[in-house]
């Protein structure tokens, strides 16, 4: 039978997470280090918001570009965080959603994108089904910005920089210092930064600072989800300055005839979570952060996570996939380091489960170890 398929989707596998995650009902009682999920529940204010909207009848198409009030208010925040006048905004199906969206109406084909390596999945296999070109620059073995490499990487050909702080997988948060030397390279060739801040309120070590209060050039990708549990309502945003309008402008049409729109009903919970505070929730995950890495030092080669909720651990041998088939074998579900990066040398952990899960898997890699 002639192929069917489309020639792009050759270029993508199917997710070494998920695969990792489906394990777990497979196995009883696991440590279950394998995938970015809160183990809080969304607050139940938040729930409530989301209920009521429900009940009073919000269930309808929203506006492409997402509730107003919802976009008002995180103009307003914006302007406030990066000085910017009348951001453009788009609620987006989750920050995956928004990045899709971003590279849909950005890349052409042999287009190159500059990422620090390791790096976050979606990024290399979307680029690599739009036919762009993904130019990874090496961050071992501190996970450090590579200034330096990145401007060595920069061709006539080079589209965007990626960043994303803190790190999915590695945790590490980039200084102030880092961000503003990046901003003056990106500017020096003016080249669009888009930067995933996922993660920006789970920060344990002071502040995570922006390339959006430094340099104009940027597209600001963040969401609900990680911070308040929001995982399954598939709710982020993407926000520009002046510079960019017209890449919002360019992501909204494409999503007319993609998503339609973000989820109505949790775009009126996500206006009150704006409000809400989640500071207990980010010191109990520092807790786990010190918990995690106090555990391993001794044993293990890290770097100390500065946000997020990963650690990406050196493989004892060598090889980070031959240690997670035996972390696996022990009921320990790590992920190989290779679905992150271009290198085999690492894991990565998930430390977003109970304390106790937490002081059970150090025991048993420690072991392994």
């Amino acid at each position: 039978m002639k192929n069917v398929l489309a020639n792009r989707t050759s270029k993508i596998d199917a997710s070494g997470i998920r695969k990792v995650f489906a394990l777990a009902g497979s196995l009883k009682d696991p440590v279950n280090f394998s995938i970015g999920q809160p183990d809080f529940d969304v607050p139940e204010p938040l729930k409530e918001e989301a209920i009521n909207a429900i009940r009073a009848g919000q269930n309808k198409y929203s506006q492409t570009a997402g509730d107003a009030v919802l976009k008002k208010r995180i103009a307003e925040q914006l302007q406030n965080e990066f000085g910017w006048s009348n951001p453009a905004v788009l609620i987006s199906s989750g920050v995956s959603g928004g990045l899709l969206l971003a590279f849909l109406a950005l890349i052409n084909p042999e287009d190159e994108v500059i990422i620090p390596d390791p790096y976050f999945v979606i990024y290399k296999h979307v680029i690599n089904m739009l036919g762009g070109r993904c130019v990874f620059v090496d961050s071992y073995p501190n996970f450090e910005l590579p200034i330096e490499k990145i401007a060595d990487a920069i061709t006539d050909k080079t589209k965007m920089i990626i960043l994303n702080s803190p790190s999915n997988p590695t945790g590490v948060v980039y200084s102030k210092e880092q961000i503003k030397r990046l901003a003056e390279v990106a500017a020096k060739k003016d080249i669009l930064v888009m930067t995933d801040e996922i993660y920006e309120k789970f920060c344990y070590d002071g502040e995570c600072p922006s390339i959006a209060n430094y340099y104009e050039k940027t597209l600001l990708l963040r969401g609900f989800s990680k911070s308040y549990a929001m995982t399954g309502w598939r709710l982020g945003y993407v926000a520009a300055g002046e510079a960019l309008k017209n890449v919002i402008e360019e992501m909204t049409k494409i999503q007319q005839y993609t998503f339609v729109c973000a989820p109505g009903p949790f775009q009126i919970a996500a206006i009150a979570a704006l409000d809400y505070k989640i500071r207990d929730l980010v010191d109990s995950y520092r807790n786990k952060r010190n918990l995690l890495y106090d555990g391993l030092k001794d044993k293990f080669e890290l770097v100390k996570p500065g946000g997020a909720f990963y650690a990406f651990v050196k493989a004892p041998g060598g090889s980070g996939s031959k240690f997670v088939e035996k972390a696996i074998a022990s009921n320990v579900l790590i992920i190989p380091g290779n679905v992150f990066s271009e290198k085999d040398t690492h894991f990565r952990i998930s430390y977003a489960t109970s304390d106790a899960k937490i002081q059970e898997g150090i025991d048993i890699l420690s072991r392994l170890a």
